[in-house]
């Protein structure tokens, strides 16, 4: 039998945190850029707005059995609950410890938020690998870098990414991200045929059922 959920303190009842919604202001931002895939991400990881390219890059995800009840994509629910995240990310094992150091520092910041809770003790109790990596207590995290995603539409894509700190709310931390090509390269030519994708209606696809065992 697997080792419950981590111990947290007991000395307050935890809360459900309301989220804050992401202002139009900051919609309007992300669709203004058409030639790079930009989202935000709250602390628990879930994908809270985006614009058409990041949603068409990250198709894998909001496809997944993983998404929530509206329809949002989370990255540690997929990571490590959807067997198919170890082909779209190509570094699986980098994404996999970045992922828990994110949802570590958020539990830092926020120890009594009962959703983030209920998602740390679903995890820890559904993947193997992320009580391993929990266990590591590992608060690294990269802010940009390199990314490597295998996209069924386009095959291997490798870009640059770039985290930054949206002061949307003065409490929940929201991260605005950036994902681009290098000017010439085949990740390029790539990403402009997922751009044009994005620009043309999609039908809706059912969620895949990848859930792990």
């Amino acid at each position: 039998m697997p080792p419950g959920p981590p111990a947290w303190p007991a000395h307050r009842t935890p809360s459900r945190r309301k989220d804050v919604e992401v202002p139009p202001r900051v919609q309007w931002l992300l669709d203004s850029m058409t030639m790079s895939a930009a989202f935000v991400r709250n602390g628990r990881l879930d994908i809270v707005a985006t614009n058409p390219l990041a949603r068409v890059l990250h198709a894998p995800m909001f496809e997944s059995v993983t998404t929530d009840k509206r329809g949002r994509a989370n990255f540690a629910r997929y990571h490590f609950l959807d067997t198919g995240s170890q082909d779209f990310f190509v570094d699986w094992d980098a994404g996999a410890a970045a992922t828990v150091a994110l949802l570590r520092a958020e539990a830092g910041r926020e120890p009594h938020d009962r959703a983030l809770r209920e998602l740390i003790g679903e995890l820890s109790t559904l993947s193997p690998d992320f009580r391993t990596l929990w266990a590591a207590h590992d608060v690294r995290i990269r802010h940009d870098g390199i990314k490597q995603l295998q996209h069924p539409e386009v095959g291997l894509l490798e870009l640059t990414y770039q985290s930054l700190d949206l002061p949307v709310s003065h409490r929940a931390v929201h991260d605005l991200s950036l994902y681009t090509s290098e000017p010439g390269s085949t990740s390029e030519e790539r990403l402009k045929i997922l751009a044009s994708l994005a620009a043309t209606p999609l039908s809706v696809t059912e969620p895949t059922d990848r859930l792990r065992s």
